[in-house]
């Protein structure tokens, strides 16, 4: 079995870590961009930043060499901002998004409703419970109510109105900082993607839980047999033994994995999903002037919230180099940090 190993060196020249003062309203407000109306001479892609009255940042770059365009959503909330007792929920919330809306995702919503309101329930009563009879009394109750919203739920309806419209590379990721989503479609559905988005960030349903759940479990298997993701964790949690960054990853722990709570999810939905927490970059075939009335006409509508207060977590100075080797059947290799 070969190590792979994490070095952590401590310069005398590194500068002290100050103290973090009081916070004011000010201080954390997000910090965003200056509006940019027309692009820098210098700016070969043509970008110009936009900012509607709900504080929705939007980035334009157009560019007509194919009749398509590249659109992200994205959110400054990532992992970071995990509860400690639902690490990966940030992540699992990315998965949940795409489960369509009280309109997208379903036959009959006002049906269904009431077996996701009872699945939501059993699922914090499953979160609390501790015995472990009671936990698969309640898991029984969950997967005979999923069966019974299962009636009026149609799986992956935004994918298959995407794919049917020429719709490409449909995905989203999740860091520490940021959530975001991504897409390529035809410059010529630009408004029927701002109408879908738009719906299904202002009303999602979080329907079809239990069987996302398995593909995120899957995905913290693939990472438990990266030696990449090896590396990288056990070197953050020694550079980072205080701070999010280190205490807890973006995929979360497999305890956590087993006892979800859709209610937290609800919550840091209804936390961080506002406008003046978010932005659109688009780059590709379009007017920029149309594109922006387009943008204003389907998002113009969200409304915005005034945000948690960021939380500090000070870090301690390095008082030296330190040494960690993490052994695992991989070529050997060094990282420096």
């Amino acid at each position: 079995m070969k190590k792979i190993s994490a070095l952590l060196l401590a310069l005398a020249v590194a500068p002290a870590l100050a103290t973090p003062k009081p916070a004011r309203p000010a201080d954390w407000m997000p910090k965003v961009p200056e509006i940019l109306e027309f692009p820098l001479p210098s700016d070969t892609m043509g970008t110009t930043i936009h900012r509607l009255p709900n504080g929705l940042t939007i980035y334009l770059s157009p560019n007509h060499e194919t009749p398509r365009i590249a659109a992200w959503i994205a959110v400054r909330a990532g992992s970071k901002n995990d509860p400690a007792d639902a690490q990966g929920l940030a992540h699992y919330l990315e998965h949940m998004n795409f489960k369509g809306s009280t309109a997208l995702g379903t036959l009959d919503y006002s049906k269904e409703k009431p077996h996701l309101d009872r699945i939501t329930k059993l699922y914090e009563d499953h979160f609390k419970a501790k015995d472990p009879a009671e936990r698969e009394r309640l898991y029984k109750e969950i997967d005979s109510e999923n069966k019974e919203a299962s009636k009026y739920e149609i799986p992956n309806e935004v994918d298959k109105v995407y794919r049917a419209m020429g719709f490409r590379g449909l995905n989203a990721f999740t860091s520490n900082e940021e959530t975001v989503y991504i897409v390529d479609l035809p410059s010529n559905r630009a408004e029927a993607w701002a109408k879908v988005e738009a719906e299904r960030f202002a009303h999602p349903v979080y329907r079809l839980f239990q069987s996302e759940l398995e593909i995120v479990y899957e995905e913290k298997n693939r990472t438990m047999d990266n030696n990449e993701e090896i590396l990288y964790e056990a070197l953050n949690k020694q550079l980072y033994k205080k701070h999010p960054y280190g205490t807890q990853t973006t995929i979360g722990t497999i305890e956590a994995l087993k006892n979800p709570s859709l209610a937290h999810m609800y919550e840091f939905f209804g936390r961080y999903y506002h406008p003046n927490n978010m932005a659109i970059a688009l780059s590709g075939d379009f007017d920029r002037e149309a594109m922006l009335a387009l943008l204003t006409k389907h998002f113009g509508a969200w409304k915005p919230v005034p945000l948690p207060q960021p939380q500090a977590w000070p870090l301690p100075r390095p008082k030296g180099r330190e040494f960690l080797e993490v052994k695992y059947n991989s070529e050997e290799k060094a990282v420096i940090a």
